[in-house]
C-alpha cells in the first residue's frame, strides 16, 4: 500500500518538506538580492532533500508497490556534488569579492561526468527489450553495480575529506584575516558557518562508519539505515532555517584586495623593523593615545589608514612589524588599558562593567570578555576584585 505514513516515513516526510520550503525561500532570496551564497545553500538543501526523499518514499512503500521503478538510475553518491558546493558556499560568504567563474565548474567535473554516464546507460538500457518489466537494465547490473558504483564509493570518501579540509582551512584563514582588518570581529566571525561545517562533518563521519560496518562487519538493511537519514533531515532543516535567517553578506561592500601579514611578528625575530620609520610608528601611536580613535567601535584598518594618510598594506605592516601585533590585538590593547584606567577612576560605581567596556570601544559582551581574558589572563570581574583588594 502506498503511501504508508508510519513511524519511519512520517518524520522524514515532514522534515524533507520543510527543508524544500527553505530551499525555495533561498532561491527567491537569491533572485531578489542576487547573493550567490543563497543560491549555493539552496542547492545544498535541494541535494540533501533529494537524497532523503528517495529513502522517504521507500519507507512509504513506493518500491514495494511499484517494483519496476527506475529510481536506481537516479540515485548517486551526493558527496561528489555536495563537497564542492559546501566549499563554494563558504568561499562565497568569506570572500568580499567572490564571483563564480568558468574555472569553478571544474569543481563539478566528477559529478557532471557521472551524471552523463548514468544518463547514457539509462538510455541504452531503456532501448533494450523488456526494460519496462524490470527495475534495473543490463548495463545497470553488469557495469554500474558491478564495477562503477564500487569505484565511485571508494573515491567519494577521500574526495569529501579533502574538500572538507580545504573548507575548514578557508574558514580559519578568514578568521585570521579579519583580525588584521577589524577591531571588533564578533559580528563577522560567522559562528554559524562553523556550526554548518561541523554538522556536515559529523554527518559525513556517520555515513562513513555506517558504510564500513555495512560492507565489512554486518549487512545493514533499509530500516537500520533510517537513523542516518533522520539525522541528515534534521541537519538539513537546521541549516535551512539558520542559513535563511542569518545575514552572511556582511563583507559584500568591503574590499580585501591587499594581503596583510596574517601572523604578528615577534620583535626579536623581526628583520623588517628597520624598514619602518620611527615617524610612522609615532604617528600611529599618536592617533591611538592622543586622538583615541580606538573609542570608535566600528574602527577598521581602512579607517585608521585614511586618518594616518597611509595605504592599508603600509599600516598593516607597521602594526604587524612595528608593534608585533595584528590589528585586532593592537586596537583592543588600547581599549583594555582604557577600561583599566576607568576602573581606577571608580567608574564602575556609576556604570556596569559592560557599560564601561562600551565606553572604551567594545561593541559586544562576548568580544570584551574574550579579549580581556586573552590580554590579562583574568575575567573583567576577577580583575575588578583584584584591584579593589
Amino acid at each position: 500500500m502506498f503511501p504508508d505514513f508510519n513511524i519511519r516515513s512520517t518524520p522524514l516526510l515532514i522534515l524533507v518538506i520543510q527543508g524544500l520550503i527553505f530551499a525555495v525561500l533561498l532561491l527567491v532570496k537569491y533572485k531578489r538580492k542576487g547573493h550567490i551564497s543563497d543560491l549555493f545553500l539552496a542547492l545544498i538543501l535541494m541535494l540533501t532533500c533529494y537524497s532523503q526523499t528517495c529513502y522517504t518514499i521507500g519507507f512509504m512503500g513506493w518500491y514495494n508497490v511499484f517494483r519496476t521503478t527506475k529510481i536506481n538510475y537516479f540515485l548517486f553518491n551526493i558527496g561528489i556534488v555536495l563537497a564542492p558546493l559546501i566549499y563554494l558556499y563558504v568561499k562565497s560568504v568569506t570572500a568580499s569579492n567572490f564571483k563564480f567563474r568558468k574555472k569553478d565548474w571544474w569543481h563539478f567535473g566528477l559529478a557532471l561526468t557521472f551524471v552523463f554516464y548514468r544518463m547514457s546507460i539509462f538510455i541504452y538500457d531503456a532501448l533494450q527489450p523488456g526494460f519496462s518489466e524490470t527495475q534495473n537494465g543490463i548495463l545497470k547490473i553488469s557495469l554500474d553495480e558491478a564495477i562503477v558504483q564500487p569505484i565511485i564509493s571508494f573515491i567519494e570518501f577521500p574526495f569529501m575529506l579533502l574538500y572538507l579540509a580545504f573548507t575548514f582551512q578557508l574558514f580559519y584563514n578568514y578568521r585570521k584575516k579579519i583580525k588584521n582588518y577589524f577591531s571588533n570581529t564578533f559580528k563577522l566571525e560567522l559562528n554559524w558557518i562553523l556550526s554548518f561545517l561541523i554538522l556536515f562533518t559529523l554527518l559525513f563521519l556517520y555515513d562513513t562508519i555506517q558504510t564500513i560496518v555495512g560492507t565489512y562487519v554486518i549487512d545493514l538493511n533499509y530500516e537500520q539505515r533510517w537513523w542516518l537519514n533522520l539525522l541528515g533531515a534534521l541537519i538539513t532543516l537546521y541549516i535551512g532555517t539558520k542559513g535563511y535567517f542569518t545575514d552572511t553578506t556582511k563583507l559584500k561592500k568591503l574590499n580585501f584586495s591587499f594581503s596583510p601579514n596574517v601572523e604578528a611578528i615577534p620583535e626579536h625575530l623581526d628583520n623588517k623593523r628597520k624598514s619602518i620609520s620611527n615617524e610612522d610608528i609615532k604617528l600611529v601611536k599618536s592617533l591611538m593615545e592622543h586622538d583615541k580613535v580606538f573609542l570608535n567601535p566600528e574602527l577598521n584598518l581602512s579607517d585608521l589608514a585614511e586618518q594616518a594618510n597611509m595605504s592599508r598594506a603600509q599600516l598593516s605592516e607597521i602594526i604587524n612589524s612595528g608593534f608585533g601585533k595584528n590589528f585586532n590585538d593592537f586596537v583592543n590593547m588600547y581599549r583594555v588599558n582604557a577600561f583599566k584606567a576607568m576602573l581606577k577612576a571608580n567608574k564602575h560605581k556609576q556604570l556596569s562593567l559592560l557599560g564601561i567596556a562600551q565606553e572604551c570601544g567594545f561593541n559586544s559582551k562576548a568580544t570584551f570578555n574574550r579579549v580581556f581574558k586573552k590580554l590579562t589572563n583574568h575575567s573583567p570581574s576577577e580583575y575588578l576584585k583584584s584591584t579593589i583588594n
